[in-house]
């Protein structure tokens, strides 16, 4: 592999890592925040998000967002276990596209492709070309 290549990708899994670390911690040290709001206004399977929102589920679902974005970052931004955190992401930003998709809009300025999916496509390719494995710990764990 390069060295343009290498560069890129380690770009690319530690600022997207940032990213979804930064977004993580910031919900878990705020106390009032809640999925509820944005789950609440679903526009594709409402069905579906208000039953994440319903009084029984919405603490898990709170709670598996913000953890799950705090560790999916650090996953990415230390290089381990990045093939399964980058799946893990984009899962997770299909839930967060559905509820703005208003086919074909998603959201007021998109037309289906919104930020949600950029991620999604950019967490596919840390997947997908084994991230981890380029000065990550990945690549120690694979030597071993």
């Amino acid at each position: 592999m390069g060295m343009y290549r290498k560069v890129t990708l380690f770009l690319l899994r530690v600022a997207t890592g940032w990213l979804f670390f930064y977004a993580g911690v910031t919900k878990i040290l705020d106390p009032t925040w809640s999925a509820a709001g944005y789950l609440a206004n679903a526009q594709t399977f409402p069905e579906l998000f208000a039953w994440f929102v319903s009084s029984t589920n919405i603490a898990w679902v709170n709670f598996l967002n913000e953890w799950g974005l705090a560790l999916i970052g650090l996953s990415l931004m230390l290089g381990i276990f990045v093939r399964w955190s980058a799946l893990a992401g984009a899962a997770l930003m299909v839930l967060y596209w559905l509820p703005v998709l208003s086919f074909p809009y998603a959201g007021e300025h998109s037309y289906i492709v919104d930020e949600h999916v950029i991620y999604l496509i950019a967490l596919l390719v840390l997947a997908a070309f084994h991230a981890g494995r380029t000065w990550g710990i990945d690549a120690y764990l694979r030597k071993r």
